[in-house]
């Protein structure tokens, strides 16, 4: 007999649970702690409802009615539902959906959750075609607070004691046994992802897609949903094995983020991978019934995941899917306080609420429009955050702050005063090029003019420096000038939006290519702007070539902006050859001279005046005048070698001391620096040159607490550091070798103590210069870069091999700062010298003993291969021989195979030693992995060999070692992509030709369909793309899109590979999808393209929406004159509007004024209103004012509404008094017009008095 239910009043539940299949009707039911008896339904109602609880909550559940598994239906279902039960404060959409490899997988959990743009569920099949274009419209609703926070509360608890789930459903198969067939993982599930170019093959045929498929799983009835899996098809027997992708096993993963939710079921890879890639490849999960809930209702969506969305869908992981998505369901309510879900607003009450605003919303018409302009604002705001983040520009305000600190008075002021400084900031594209000899003050005179012209305009800076590798190439100078320019304005920046877009919204690094060409248009958007450069000299001569180009480049182009660059380097011979060739508006000043004299002898006074070390000086005014014309005298122009001079002097105890010391002052910076290295005392020697090694040969400064580590570290013994040998006070770092090093703050990172914000290093360039001259005498063996690394590496080993592995990660940084510096450079360091150094091979050895387990714990602080990842707070599996692989130690990998390392293990990020090797460019042990018996062809997760991950980085030496050896050539990765395609993609032409050279197969196409022309033709490669054409590349052959390389070179803007294909032959005209060439360029806004087309004989008129409405669309004046020019019809209507329409409704008065003067129709109504409707529909104010100013008919309507009824149903309160004031008719009747504006507007039709 049946235990008696309870029961519970309607008011009494407050959790709605949706499901559209029976069997998730079944798990769901599984998970309830307690059925309660069934309570009669409102009148209308024809849900069925099964009532529970699961903890302290009443829970109803609903079905969708069989055969209806659509948003529709969902909708429907869920509006019944909160009117029955009025007091549902949410609802949970629980069930199965499909999954997006490759993250995904069958088994696991899917969890709607706001993703970037997205707020958990987007509907990618709800919008619009737009002159044939889809454009998706509309915005569903986030999950409510409560849940978001339910679900953040349970990450976190999973993280650290895992889920529950199982354990609910061995519950559930104890209290309904019948279940544990189907609704439990057995071995009979495999979880196999086909290649998404390989479709499902059934026993009739060799390739179709799944009959078995075509029936929904709810047009069976109960007793089919029991039936043997045979009756379900014939799954996947007959496809080929060969073509599942290979993965690591794993345990089932909870995932959170976007659900795409369509009206259609989605059996086809790739259109799936279509459709994640227009959503910005952040879909996990496909369904079809959410979106219909989440758009009315606050909903949380869970999917277990039964399929890929592919030919190969079948039914077999259904039940499983349903059981543990249900069991996170359970887990979610479990979670939530009753008192807290009692204190929510009902669904019923929020849509009463709802309902409410909305009768109301037209007297708040303006607020509401001032609100959402802002709200865009704000999110507008984030996304240019994440472009900044993904940017990582190197930050010159540190440079600029530090020399700030230097400046003493009036210092540089005789030069932003003086008359040359003058002509520049008038002239249009003018260059200040500011040179001088080393030490003269330049970059103090370069924030003295920063400042000076910070005052009245924005500026744009950049310091090269020679101790901070990420301030040392033209890439990082440019990424940095876009940064800084993007804060200048206040409208979006759609070239940096597009960029980042075209770039997997940030998951992929932008070319230098393209970020010169961002920054161009930028600087064209910004029309004048000022650029300040620093010791350009402190870049390599290679970059400093690209760098003077490009300026000689912008000085030239006088029709797109006004750019004053200012340019500081010492005078070098190339930089001096190359600007004698700029246009006239360069203007060239040495530094020297009685000025410099002036501020020299300013510094000097203030030196001895505010520096302790010159207290005794105070009233000698007779020996600080001394002082000063001697220092001055000697000081030859050199701020530095004053400074340094100054440092001598401070030691001098007496008057006749100083005298002497006066008398014999250092002439040179090089007898300086001499003086001051044999000055220190030899106690401190040792310290000071490890100090100085350090500054002058590693890629970044050291922070000052990690330099007091590193002079703490005994490389020899077996007590490598003790803590209690740090210096009491860290600032005493620098009495080691004074004048030498500078302490300098640094910007603060996030969790970063304030003691880690200051950094050491070399005070300037010079330093460097000298210790690296050879010049030292008996220190100069100190400074070769064999002796000096060796010491770097053996000092970083030791500090390594102290620590304790037991340690957590987070205790560990903090209690030795030096180690993360020392797990990413020591191999750095130790590849040089480990062959020479025989105490740095006894560190390497002790490193990698399997017994002390040190390099798996370095591992941790440094993952060599994901970088992206800077910490990993687990101690990592990998071998020894695939970290000494990666960081190019060939000793030990030597040493390592000797002793019986596994050449073909299965390792790390890459896969194995090989692939490791290949992608770091390491020729010469990728020789020693072949000759004990790696496998050249071995795949790794990404199914790509060792030439695939050689060619991501355009190691061409590696590349060449690995055709020799006989590596399959025309082998293709997870994505279906050759060597040859990733090479065209990257742009290395060298390896491009050396691949086609080894018969690489031209024509093979990726996943997309696109072959090695289309990829060079997106990233704009133009070397790449004329190789290819060269060679008999197929110009006119298609991508997924029905594009070819002109239509993505056009769409992508780049000028000169379209001028490419176009010379090979390709037709100017041909249809690339939706559009043609010239539409697409014109959509993408590329004049000069544009232009190209029209002269290579591009049509301009089509049926459809032709190139001067897509331009009018758009606001591209340039383009829209540039066509019209060329013979556009002014008055041709393709698609729905005409160009004066779209101009007048997207609000580009320029636009619209250009085509009236060339003759628009402003009368002419199109299908659905006219100019001045259109334009007062959107608060075109402007555009208005110009369309009656040009006579347009003011009482003219549409179909429905005159344009002084449309503006104010939307309370355009300055447009409906522009209308009345230019005699607009308030008595206008016809069909339809009073309940229109009723609909409209809270008032009615208006009658002023």
């Amino acid at each position: 007999m049946a235990a008696q239910r309870v029961r519970k009043e309607h008011e009494e539940y407050f959790a709605g649970w949706v499901c559209a299949l029976s069997k998730e009707l079944t798990a769901a039911m599984a998970m309830l702690d307690e059925l309660h008896e069934d309570l009669p339904r409102s009148g209308n109602d024809t849900n069925a409802y099964t009532l529970g609880s699961i903890g302290a909550h009443n829970i109803v559940i609903a079905r969708l009615p069989q055969g209806q598994d659509n948003s529709i239906a969902a909708a429907a279902v869920v509006t019944h539902l909160v009117s029955t039960f009025p007091s549902v404060k949410f609802v949970l959409m629980v069930g199965i959906g499909g999954g997006i490899p490759r993250r995904v997988r069958l088994g696991d959990i899917v969890v709607s959750s706001p993703s970037g743009q997205f707020p958990g569920v987007v509907q990618w099949d709800f919008g619009k075609t737009k002159k044939g274009e889809f454009e998706r419209i509309g915005a569903l609703n986030h999950p409510p607070n409560l849940l978001l926070a339910a679900v953040a509360k349970l990450e976190a608890k999973h993280n650290l004691e895992g889920s529950q789930i199982s354990e609910y459903l061995v519950e559930m198969v104890r209290k309904y046994p019948n279940l544990a067939s189907k609704y439990l993982r057995s071995e009979s599930l495999k979880d196999e992802l086909y290649r998404s170019d390989y479709s499902h093959v059934d026993s009739n045929s060799d390739n179709v897609g799944c009959e078995d498929d075509d029936e929904d799983d709810d047009e069976d009835d109960d007793e089919d949903e029991d039936e043997d899996e045979e009756d379900w098809g014939q799954g996947c027997r007959f496809c080929d094995k060969a073509k599942i992708v290979k993965r690591k096993p794993r345990e089932m993963q909870i995932h959170y983020g976007l659900i795409a939710s369509g009206s259609q079921l989605i059996e086809d890879a790739t259109f799936r991978n279509k459709l994640n890639k227009d959503l910005g490849g952040e879909v996990l999960c496909i369904d079809i019934e959410a979106a219909g809930v989440v758009l009315n209702f606050p909903c949380l969506v869970i999917r277990g995941i039964c399929d890929y969305a592919d030919s190969h869908k079948n039914h077999y992981w259904q039940e499983h899917a349903a059981a543990i998505a249900a069991g996170f369901a359970k887990e979610v309510m479990i979670s939530l306080q009753p008192e807290e879900v009692e204190e929510q607003k009902s669904v019923k009450d929020v849509l009463a609420g709802l309902a409410k605003i909305d009768r109301n919303i037209h007297k708040i018409h303006a607020d509401v429009r001032d609100t959402n302009n802002k709200i865009g604002i704000l999110m507008s705001d984030e996304r240019l955050s994440k472009i900044h983040r993904w940017l990582s520009p190197p930050d010159p305000s540190t440079n600029y702050n530090e020399a700030l600190r230097k400046r003493h008075g009036n210092s540089g002021s005789w030069f932003v005063e003086s008359d040359s400084f003058n002509d520049w900031k008038i002239g249009k594209n003018s260059l200040l090029w500011l040179h001088g000899i080393p030490g003269c003050g330049k970059t103090v005179l370069s924030s003295t003019i920063i400042k000076h012209l910070s005052s009245s305009q924005p500026v744009l800076y950049f310091y090269f420096d020679f101790t901070d590798t990420n301030k040392q190439t033209f890439e990082k100078m440019t990424r940095a000038l876009i940064t800084q320019l993007s804060y200048k304005f206040k409208e979006p920046l759609p070239q940096l939006d597009h960029l980042y877009s075209s770039c997997n919204d940030g998951n992929e690094t932008p070319t230098c290519l393209q970020l010169r060409e961002v920054l161009s248009s930028m600087m064209e958007q910004a029309n004048e702007i000022w650029v300040v450069v620093d010791a350009l000299d402190e870049s390599d001569m290679q970059e400093r070539k690209e760098i003077l180009t490009w300026m000689k480049e912008i000085l030239t182009d006088s029709e797109r902006w006004n750019v004053h660059l200012v340019m500081t380097s010492r005078p070098e011979r190339d930089i001096e050859s190359r600007i004698s060739g700029f246009p006239d508006t360069t203007y060239t000043i040495s530094i020297q001279g009685e000025k410099i004299a002036d501020d020299i002898s300013a510094y000097v006074s203030w030196r001895l005046r505010e520096d302790c070390c010159f207290k005794n000086l105070e009233t000698r005014l007779d020996v600080q005048h001394e002082i000063k014309r001697a220092v001055v005298q000697k000081a030859n122009g050199m701020f530095r070698l004053a400074a340094c001079q100054l440092d001598l002097l401070q030691e001098c105890k007496s008057p006749k001391e100083l005298r002497r010391a006066l008398g014999s002052l250092p002439k040179t910076l090089d007898e300086t620096y001499a003086r001051i290295l044999h000055r220190i005392p030899n106690d401190d020697r040792g310290n000071a040159i490890k100090i100085l090694q350090f500054l002058t040969y590693s890629e970044r400064p050291l922070r000052i607490n990690e330099a007091v580590d590193a002079i703490a570290v005994e490389v020899e013994g077996n007590n490598y550091f003790n803590p209690e040998d740090r210096l009491f006070d860290p600032e005493d770092i620098l009495c080691y070798c004074s004048s030498l090093v500078v302490k300098v703050s640094r910007e603060k990172r996030a969790n970063e103590a304030d003691d880690q914000k200051f950094e050491l290093q070399l005070a300037h360039l010079s330093v460097k210069e000298y210790l690296l001259s050879g010049r030292l005498d008996d220190l100069m063996l100190s400074f070769q870069e064999l002796e000096a690394k060796a010491s770097m590496a053996k000092i970083c080993l030791a500090y390594l091999l102290h620590l304790d592995i037991a340690l957590l990660t987070d205790v560990l940084i903090k209690e030795f700062p030096f180690v993360e510096y020392c797990a990413m450079y020591w191999m750095t360091f130790a590849k040089v010298a480990e062959s020479t150094d025989k105490r740095l091979q006894e560190l390497i050895t002790e490193f990698f003993s399997d017994q002390r387990g040190t390099y798996r714990n370095c591992y941790r602080f440094c993952p060599l291969d994901r970088l992206w990842e800077p910490r990993i707070w687990e101690r990592c599996e990998i071998s020894a021989l695939y970290y000494a692989s990666l960081g190019g130690l060939a000793k030990a990998t030597t040493d390592l195979l000797i002793k019986g390392a596994d050449a073909n293990a299965r390792d790390g990020e890459y896969g194995s030693a090989l692939q490791a090797a290949s992608w770091k460019g390491h020729s010469g042990i990728i020789t020693l992995l072949l000759e004990n018996g790696a496998d050249i062809n071995a795949l790794n997760s990404e199914n790509e060999n060792a030439l695939h991950v050689a060619l991501w980085e355009g190691h061409t030496d590696v590349v060449k070692l690995l055709l020799e050896s006989g590596t399959e050539l025309n082998a293709l990765n997870f994505t279906n992509e050759s060597a040859l395609h990733i090479a065209s993609f990257e742009g290395h032409a060298d390896i491009v030709d050396l691949l086609l050279q080894n018969g690489a197969d031209i024509d093979i196409l990726n996943e997309n369909d696109e072959n090695a022309l289309h990829l060079a033709s997106f990233r704009g490669h133009t070397n790449v793309a004329k190789l290819l054409l060269d060679k008999g590349a197929d110009f006119n052959a298609p991508n997924y899109s029905d594009e070819n390389a002109l239509h993505i070179a056009s769409r992508e803007g780049y000028v000169d590979i379209v001028n490419l294909v176009l010379d090979k032959g390709a037709d100017v005209n041909a249809q690339g999808g939706r559009y043609n060439a010239l539409q697409i360029a014109t959509l993408a806004g590329h004049d000069d393209i544009v232009n190209l087309l029209l002269e290579k004989g591009a049509t301009l008129n089509h049926n459809n929406e032709d190139a001067l409405e897509m331009a009018s669309r758009k606001g591209y004046y340039n383009i829209v004159k540039l066509l019209l020019d060329k013979g556009a019809d002014v008055n041709a209507q393709g698609g729905a509007y005409s160009a004066l329409e779209l101009a007048s409704l997207y609000g580009h008065v320029s636009v619209a004024e250009l085509l009236l003067d060339r003759g628009a129709d402003f009368n002419t109504q199109g299908r659905i209103s006219g100019t001045l409707q259109l334009a007062s529909m959107n608060d075109h104010f402007d555009v208005v004012e110009l369309l009656l100013n040009r006579g347009v008919n003011v009482n003219a309507h549409g179909e429905r509404a005159s344009a002084l009824q449309i503006a104010f149903s939307a309370g355009y309160t300055d447009i409906v008094n522009l209308l009345l004031d230019n005699g607009a008719d308030t008595n206008e009747n016809y069909p339809d017009s009073k309940e229109y504006i009723r609909e409209h507007t809270p008032l009615g039709l208006y009658r002023p008095s």
